[in-house]
């Protein structure tokens, strides 16, 4: 629980038809089993204690009075147990018969919740033994199991220890209808929706349920735990496969079919506030009557996944079409750009690494959009005093098979010249001595963007901007940053999809484009060393992996660093010791403090994801703001 997760479950027991003692046992003993797990939060299917399919039986007294004895039998069964849990039946109330969840806690009904939607058609006739539930508010009824209980569909229930937990819970169909319960219950505040259900398995009705639950998921900003009746149904005209599922802000975090038992994954209700913080797209509403319930809190052992490349997919179909989207959103950018302001060229500073290749590969698509020659596009390599022949021969090989105007100006003598102007020497390879070269370049590329009525090509990505690991009016500046909101994770994919998509068209284009991938990360500002590079990045600032896991959270999600630690260490603990991930993580807080003047006057360029650092749209903060508490709060992780 510490941290906003909350382990919770979708159980599914195996039962028998209107065997209402039965059905019981199997309850507390699913009940038994999540409170064991850690579940904090367990849905169960609708009208469990009796099953769904009792037909005309839900008139039987003998069934009524049976469910209610059962439900009885579970809370003295459970009086121990905190996990909070929703157990379906039906009430009778006033003459009318209610399909209802008791949400029950340590032996005690916390209320009851009637559907308000009941499916009349098809296979479905509810309506012939169930009312809806009444409008208004929620009112007391006596001897309900002995104890006066809260009827009514409009309740949610709210954790005295963690304020973000509210919970509400709604009924199988009361999901399909135009305006669900849900929709308001979380305008009122609820985090996480459970769902009661017993819906039938057809052709293609699991992909139709699916999406109900993760959409409603991303639209109410919650998480939703879905629990479907299964095996024990009566099976004379439908079967019953017992969908389980668990989903939080569109993701479905676990799912589970045609298997009775429980579903166990954790929700991020910190996250999720967050979001709602940060959108402000619930609208308020009249409050719904509350209910608070007390949980001892604990550390949640994580079961869900959390993806070590949260930028990256893992699935290669899905990792080439995000690739592919990436591709044409930088490039319709640029495009727009260049017929904007009627550029004649558009000039790339070509290194020979990731960064600048990728740039060059998008201005190529955006000029083929355009139906302008790769000859309009500009690559000029400037070798200095740590330029390597193998990244010299990568950028002159590059520009060659694409067909561009290549540039070479070795910068060496002005540089030269320039430190002896400042008397700066060459002996000391200090800050200077590095940005010297960095900004003499950019002035070669700004001047022939002049010469030849061009815009210059920024080369930067998301991960060096977030780091400041670029040199102020040096690489820093240009007329348009294609690659300012893409993390250096994704740029190496981006890079090998097109080095495999010109794999059958252009062997030599693709030779260069793998060896450019295979080259170390470097912005080859310290002399080589026997030809090689001696300035490799990322043991410099430490690994870009590392780095994008930290940005996406921190910026994404807005999670403090004892979080990020704790899901670094999770997934990626295998790869990195503790030491090294907080090491990197301290380094990652105080440069993301200490570079924002540099981010405060970045050129334009295009948003391709859910996470970007422009000043003028997703990131606004102070040049001078203090890492104080940031770096406190890291003071205490070991």
């Amino acid at each position: 629980m510490r941290d906003g997760f909350i382990s919770v479950a979708a159980g599914t027991p195996k039962i028998r038809v209107a065997d209402c003692r039965y059905n019981a046992e199997q309850t507390f003993n699913m009940m038994r089993a999540a409170e064991k797990a850690g579940v904090k939060v367990l849905v169960l299917p609708e009208l469990g204690l009796t099953g769904y399919t009792c037909g005309d039986l839900f008139y039987q007294d003998t069934l009524l009075r049976g469910a209610e004895e059962a439900l009885a039998t579970v809370l003295e069964a459970t009086r121990n147990l905190e996990v909070v849990t929703a157990v379906g039946l039906p009430v009778r109330l006033n003459n009318k018969l209610y399909n209802c969840a008791a949400i029950i806690q340590k032996g005690e009904i916390l209320a009851l919740v009637p559907k308000t939607d009941l499916p009349n058609y098809g296979e479905f006739y509810e309506k012939r033994q169930f009312s809806p539930a009444p409008e208004g508010a929620p009112f007391s009824i006596d001897g309900f199991c002995g104890k006066t209980v809260l009827f009514g569909a409009k309740q949610l229930f709210q954790c005295e220890e963690i304020p973000e937990l509210v919970l509400g819970f709604e009924i199988c169909e009361d999901l399909w209808a135009p305006e669900a319960p849900s929709v308001h219950m979380a305008q009122a505040g609820a985090s996480v929706i459970g769902n009661l259900s017993a819906s039938n398995d057809l052709i293609g009705k699991d992909a139709y349920r699916r999406q109900l639950v993760t959409m409603q998921s991303a639209k109410l900003l919650c998480g939703y735990v879905y629990a479907s009746a299964g095996e024990g149904e009566s099976t004379s005209d439908v079967v019953f496969g017992a969908h389980q599922m668990i989903a939080e802000d569109g993701t479905l975090l676990g799912e589970k079919r045609f298997e009775s038992g429980l579903l166990i994954s954790e929700i991020d209700v910190q996250k999720l506030a967050y979001e709602r913080r940060r959108t402000q797209l619930l609208r308020d509403v009249p409050e719904l009557t509350s209910h608070t319930f007390s949980l001892s809190v604990s550390e949640t052992k994580l079961t869900r996944y959390i993806a070590p490349q949260p930028f990256v997919p893992e699935g290669k179909e899905d990792r080439d079409e995000r690739c592919r989207e990436i591709l044409m959103i930088a490039s319709l950018g640029l495009k727009k750009r260049l017929e904007h302001t009627g550029a004649k060229t558009a000039v790339v500073g070509l290194s020979g690494g990731l960064d600048s290749t990728l740039a060059l590969l998008i201005t190529a698509l955006a000029m083929g959009m355009l139906d302008r020659p790769a000859s309009d596009i500009i690559p000029v390599t400037m070798p200095c005093f740590g330029t390597t022949a193998r990244t010299r021969s990568n950028a002159e090989l590059l520009a060659e098979r694409m067909g561009a105007t290549l540039k070479i100006i070795d910068i060496s003598q002005a540089v030269r010249r320039h430190f002896a102007d400042i008397g700066q020497s060459m002996e000391e390879h200090d800050v200077t001595f590095e940005n010297g070269q960095a900004r003499e370049r950019t002035q070669v590329l700004m001047d022939i963007a002049n010469q030849t009525g061009g815009l210059v090509i920024g080369t930067g990505d998301l991960s060096e901007l977030a780091l400041g690991w670029c040199t102020y009016n040096g690489d820093h500046m240009s007329n348009y940053a294609v690659n300012c909101s893409i993390p250096k994770t994704l740029v190496r994919h981006l890079v090998a999809y097109l080095a495999r998509d010109n794999a059958e068209k252009d062997e030599a284009l693709h030779d260069v484009l793998e060896d450019i991938l295979d080259t170390p990360v470097s912005p080859e500002l310290l002399p080589a060393v026997k030809g090689e590079i001696s300035q490799r990045t990322e043991d410099l600032v430490g690994p870009y992996e590392l780095h994008d896991f930290f940005l996406y959270y921190v910026l994404r999600w807005g999670y403090p660093p004892r979080k990020i630690y704790r899901l670094a260490l999770y997934a990626l603990g295998k790869q990195y010791s503790r030491d090294v991930i907080l090491k990197w993580l301290k380094v990652f807080y105080r440069r993301f403090f200490s570079q924002q003047f540099k981010r405060n006057c970045v050129p334009d360029g295009p948003k391709v994801g859910s996470v970007a650092l422009s000043p003028r749209g997703d990131w606004r903060m102070p040049s001078d703001a203090k890492w104080t508490l940031w770096e406190a709060e890291l003071e205490t992780l070991q």
